[in-house]
């Protein structure tokens, strides 16, 4: 088992930090030896000598040195001076002793070490800064010689603080560490550490600091150095938010306010946990950002160990559209960040959807919809929350307010950079089109396989589609393929990073394909897929800890990000992706840009951690009791250096021994000397 972390010495011994100031003591010996030195005084001619008897005697010693006499003066400055020897050998007195000659402080940042706590004075404070109390005594612990590195564990390790023996330094490195609203996970500090301390010489030791309510306690295990855990905060009930989804729905039958059944309406879907002892009383409440007015609220009793699902619901507006939603439970508790949560609104229930033909008469008017097109457009006009535009590849290029997210059909082109979303290319010309190379025609080609497993082709076969033609498709990777013929492949994936995009190397209506269920699945598909992407708005996870991808226009430039409080914060673009390395905080992340389609868009993300909310104690020794755990309420006391104290008490005698040179001579006056 792992020696304790810090012991009490009995009578808190005086340690000194920096013996070799003591060598200031030397300096003793020349002090005392200007006291017994013969002085040398001036001869003056005096009427009478009876006066100055003993002056004579002195006078008239052969000796050098006279007798060493007891003088304030001599007492003052010698006190003085070994005070200040002390003062400089950092003297303290010690009641908590961390051994090891390197040693690793891990501080746990995660979003349970914002909860409230109290100090051992009484004050109200947090868990976070209790671990930063723990951390600096532990660092006024260490040993003469010892050094020590900080690092805060948050959702990802980071070192806050190299192996340094500057007090000063580390000190400062401890007062920067802050809670994060994030999930933690001390593995990956703990393998740093034993990664930072492995190839050192010397006694090695791990010490974290964590108020214990861990994601993954397995963290602890297995540690090939000794590890300690110091334990802060008080158990707390709390409840909060953990889990929230916002859709785009319609007001069921029967809804209260007549003639609204199919009427489009938000639906936000909650889940509230209490994780404490007794049933919690609480309104859950539902507004838009920087507003006042409540959409939505319901009151609730949510019984101990309790999960409630919660359903808010409102009517949009169109000016409601992608504008951020404010989920908030009261009374507040012990853990603020998880009473709220954040969403955003649908961006409307229908999806905009454009088919643009290549086809033109010379006058510019649409030319007549003909093949493929007509199948295109009655496919996609069956979907009723859907709201399809028909027009030229012309007006689509041109089109200036084109919705981001619109899942954009075309016929007979492909354009390198076409406006929109979700992307469905029909019957390209020959040549290059988004990395697929369009060759010659094939006659009659016999399809052979598909790829079931992607999205687009699921709940559906191909078993007995003809086609009469067809061009030859050759994908920069074989893994594109998705509908392969005995004569080559037919239609592949031209997904970029910003958009999920189809390429079909035939047109639909050179076959029979139409007419067959599989044609009204492949297209229904399409449309789902684009409609998830529009109501997310995100290529990837919204959580707080992890990076956020937002997908913006190909033609964005200069991108600003702004975070929860406002703060910039740097942002990437890459292929119309625009991803945001770190998001510590719970909130709304706004992306705003410029170019022809100009925008901004708001994202939501969220802690939603069961893990984190939970406030109840856990046991953390870990299997076969390689881990010491200990509270950091049965600490003792750490030492405490009187360098200062000493410092001024030097400073004192000084000042009296000045005092004392400098004071004004006493009057003399004899008992029969008359008072002028």
């Amino acid at each position: 088992m792992a020696a304790p972390l810090a012991q009490a010495s009995a009578g808190s011994p005086l340690t000194l930090l920096a013996p070799a100031g003591l060598w200031l003591l030397a300096l003793l010996g020349p002090l005392v030896l200007l006291y017994i030195l013969k002085i040398r005084r001036t001869r003056r001619r005096v009427p009478s000598t009876w006066l100055w008897a003993a002056a004579q005697r002195d006078l008239m010693a052969r000796a050098p040195f006279r007798k060493l006499i007891a003088q304030l003066p001599l007492v003052l400055q010698a006190l003085a001076l070994a005070l200040l020897a002390l003062a400089l050998a950092r003297p303290a007195s010690r009641g908590r002793a961390l051994t090891g000659d390197h040693v690793a402080i891990v501080i746990d940042a995660s979003a349970s070490m914002s909860a409230a706590a109290r100090a051992p004075s009484g004050e109200a404070t947090t868990r976070i800064e209790l671990a930063r109390q723990v951390a600096r005594d532990l660092l006024a612990g260490l040993t003469p010689g010892s050094d020590a590195l900080v690092l805060e564990a948050g959702r990802d390790a980071r070192l806050v603080a190299p192996l340094d023996r500057d007090p000063v330094r580390l000190r400062a490195a401890i007062d920067a560490v802050a809670a994060r609203d994030v999930e933690g996970d001390l593995g990956a500090a703990i393998a740093l550490a034993v990664d930072r301390l492995r190839q050192l010489g010397g006694s090695r030791r791990i010490v974290v600091i964590t108020d214990g309510n861990l994601a993954r306690p397995a963290a602890l295990r297995g540690v090939s150095l000794p590890l300690e855990v110091v334990t802060v905060g008080d158990p707390a009930d709390n409840a909060a938010i953990v889990r929230v989804d916002v859709r785009s729905g319609s007001a069921p039958v029967g809804a209260a306010g007549g003639g609204a059944e199919g009427r489009e309406e938000v639906q936000a879907f909650l889940v509230v946990a209490n994780f404490g002892a007794q049933p919690r009383d609480l309104y859950v409440t539902m507004r838009q950002d920087n507003a006042s007015d409540v959409l939505a609220s319901r009151r609730v009793l949510v019984k101990p160990g309790e999960r409630l699902p919660v359903v808010l619901t409102f009517r949009p507006s169109p000016g409601d559209y992608r504008k951020g939603l404010l989920f908030e439970l009261s009374p507040r508790d012990a853990l603020p960040v998880d009473d709220v949560a954040y969403g955003r609104v649908p961006a409307g229930d229908r999806l905009p959807v454009f088919l643009a033909s290549a086809g033109k008469d010379p006058g510019g008017a649409r030319a007549a919809a003909s093949g493929g097109a007509a199948w295109l457009e009655r496919a996609l006009a069956s979907d009723p929350m859907t709201s399809v535009t028909s027009g030229t590849l012309a007006e689509l290029l041109a089109a200036p307010a084109l919705d981001p997210d619109t899942f954009v059909v075309i016929d007979g082109a492909c354009p390198p950079a076409p406006p929109g979303g979700d992307l469905l290319i029909v019957n390209p010309p020959r040549g290059r089109c988004f990395g697929t190379l369009v060759g010659p025609a094939l006659e009659r080609p016999a399809l052979t396989s598909w790829d079931t497993a992607d999205p687009r082709l699921r709940f559906l076969t191909l078993d007995g589609v003809l086609v009469r033609a067809a061009s030859s498709l050759t994908p920069e990777s074989a893994t594109q393929a998705l509908i392969r013929a005995q004569e080559g492949t037919i239609a592949t994936d031209i997904s970029t990073a910003s958009r999920t995009g189809t390429l079909l190397g035939f047109d639909v209506g050179e076959s029979d394909w139409p007419l067959k269920a599989s044609f009204v699945l492949f297209m229904r598909n399409l449309l789902e897929q684009a409609r998830a992407h529009r109501a997310h708005g995100i290529t990837g996870p919204a959580r707080t800890g992890e990076p956020l991808r937002v997908s913006v226009p190909g033609t964005a430039r200069d991108l600003e990000a702004t975070g929860p409080a406002g703060e910039r914060l740097d942002v990437a673009l890459r292929a119309g992706v625009a991803v945001i390395a770190e998001t510590p905080r719970a909130g709304f992340y706004r992306l705003a840009w410029q170019g022809p389609q100009a925008g901004s868009v708001v994202v939501p993300a969220n802690l939603t951690s069961a893990a984190e909310s939970d406030l109840a104690p856990r046991p953390l020794a870990a299997e076969g009791g390689e881990v010491a755990v200990s509270s950091a309420a049965e600490q003792p006391d750490a030492h405490t250096e009187w360098t200062w104290l000493l410092a001024l008490a030097a400073l004192a005698f000084v000042v009296v021994d000045v005092w004392y040179f400098t004071r004004a001579p006493r009057s003399l006056r004899g008992p029969d000397r008359p008072v002028a």
